[in-house]
């Protein structure tokens, strides 16, 4: 149940953001979660669409420097300590999470947390084991 994110590189300019989401919507190409992490020069905004794929070519096209990376989705409880259960079956089980991040999921329960992991299947296994959801693709790009 691996994710395929969409990793755009952005130079820190007036209307760079626009730019990619107006290709995207030119494209019927639907942002489910982002996050944009930034220093002076750069920025990295990392994205899940609905079409990954068709994302990453008209992307291409469309002059920015793109990339795919393997991440994968949990259904994490919104309540104190939903995260919590989560980080804890990663550190139990020797998963070093590089990073994360979230948005509320239809269901109002429930969060999306994304994570990019060393070893995806090893971190699946390990939240099934444990009894956390691990989110389809089919699931996220519907929601």
């Amino acid at each position: 149940m691996h994710i395929m994110q969409i990793s755009v590189f952005l130079e820190n300019k007036s209307g760079r953001l626009a730019r990619v989401t107006d290709t995207l919507a030119k494209n019927n190409i639907n942002i489910r979660a982002l996050s944009i992490a930034d220093t002076s020069d750069f920025g990295i905004l990392r994205l899940i669409v609905n079409e990954p794929k068709k994302a990453l070519k008209v992307l291409k096209e469309d002059g920015f420097t793109v990339s795919a990376t393997e991440v994968v989705a949990v259904a994490v409880p919104d309540r104190p300590g939903g995260l919590a259960g989560m980080l804890k079956v990663f550190h139990e089980s020797s998963i070093n999470l590089e990073y994360l991040y979230a948005f509320m999921g239809n269901n109002t329960n429930k969060a999306i947390t994304v994570c990019r992991v060393e070893k995806p299947d090893k971190a699946i296994a390990a939240l099934n084991a444990a009894g956390i959801l691990v989110v389809s693709e089919e699931e996220l790009y519907s929601m």
